[in-house]
């Protein structure tokens, strides 16, 4: 086995600068948040989703360091197609944000095995398939990051909503055992695990009033999370402050499952 002393890129701790990320999900929601903490933090971001006007709109408004990159993560052709393009491009890839993912909030009665399949697919293949090419360009320099991103619900679990929590929960499990698997190479993988926070697809829950005085009753800051507020964990994974942080789930949750 390999030691690795960690390479840093600037005399500051949390600098990205000269770093090429990719970030999965990256037109909206946590994914474009994740994405703009990392270009302010100094990196290069490709901007990944499968909707071609979304990433486009997002470059747009994320400026200098973004860059498009329009793919479907379940596409196996083309996300190998994808690395070589980076290859080509920039020579390099630093960082891999993981942060596409599913959902179907049902119950069991009304999920076959065909929803599961579909459903890890996206949740649990296509991070592994991504984490396997970013690997080998990360291997190749002295420099690699992978941040999955999971959910509170891969730790705890409620009704009507059966398999997302089976498939993060997994997506925790890989974590863990890619981290064993690459630390030797020098490289990192972690999750994130948020909680509930006021994107586009949960906006009819934000304006639910029931829904706000449950989070005031079962959250230790009683609110909801802000997309931006999940950045700060996401440029400290991918910086050189945590280069001795590796197999862990960091919770961004205002204390979901610390609460009571």
């Amino acid at each position: 086995m390999c030691a690795h002393t960690p390479s840093h890129s600037s005399s500051h701790p949390f600098s990205l600068t000269g770093r090429v990320a990719l970030v999965t999900g990256g037109a909206q929601g946590l994914g474009i948040a994740i994405a703009k903490g990392l270009i302010d933090a100094g990196a290069t971001v490709l901007v990944a989703a499968r909707n071609a006007q979304r990433v486009e709109q997002a470059v747009a408004t994320l400026g200098e360091g973004a860059r498009p990159l329009v793919l479907d993560i379940t596409d196996e052709t083309a996300v190998a197609k994808a690395f070589d393009s980076i290859d080509s491009q920039y020579g390099r890839l630093d960082i891999l944000v993981n942060n596409a993912g599913a959902r179907n909030r049902q119950t069991m009665a009304e999920l076959d095995t065909g929803d599961l399949r579909a459903m890890m697919e996206t949740n649990l293949v296509a991070p592994y398939n991504l984490c396997r090419h970013a690997a080998i360009r990360m291997r190749r320099g002295s420099y690699g990051r992978i941040i999955n991103v999971s959910s509170i619900a891969g730790q705890v679990a409620r009704g009507d909503d059966v398999l997302y929590p089976a498939t993060k929960g997994a997506l925790d499990a890989l974590t863990r055992s890619l981290s064993a698997d690459l630390g030797r190479d020098g490289l990192t993988v972690n999750a994130i695990a948020p909680g509930f926070f006021a994107t586009e697809p949960n906006q009819p829950m934000v304006g639910d009033a029931g829904v706000k005085d449950w989070l005031q009753r079962r959250t230790s800051l009683g609110r909801w999370g802000q997309p931006d507020e999940i950045a700060g964990a996401a440029v400290f994974l991918a910086s050189p402050a945590a280069s001795y942080v590796t197999g862990h789930v960091l919770a961004v949750d205002g204390g979901y499952l610390a609460h009571f």
